[in-house]
C-alpha cells in the first residue's frame, strides 16, 4: 500500500469519525453534515481511482 493511498485511509477514517459525533450531537448542524459527507465521499472517490475501483455510473446512464 502507497503512503498516498494510507493517508487517504486515514483521513476517510477520521471523516467517519467526524460524522459519528456531528450526527449524535442534540441539534446536528446540517450543514456539517453535508460538508463532511461530501468530503468522505471525495475521499473514497479518490482512494477508488488510485485502486483502479470504479465506483461512478457509465456516461450514457
Amino acid at each position: 500500500m502507497s503512503d498516498t493511498v494510507y493517508r487517504l485511509m486515514e483521513r476517510h477514517q477520521k471523516l467517519d469519525a467526524l460524522l459519528t459525533q456531528a450526527r449524535a450531537r442534540r441539534f446536528p448542524n446540517a450543514l456539517e453534515l453535508v460538508r463532511l459527507h461530501a468530503l468522505k465521499l471525495a475521499l473514497r472517490r479518490r482512494l477508488g481511482d488510485l485502486m483502479g475501483h470504479s465506483n461512478r455510473m457509465p456516461a450514457h446512464c
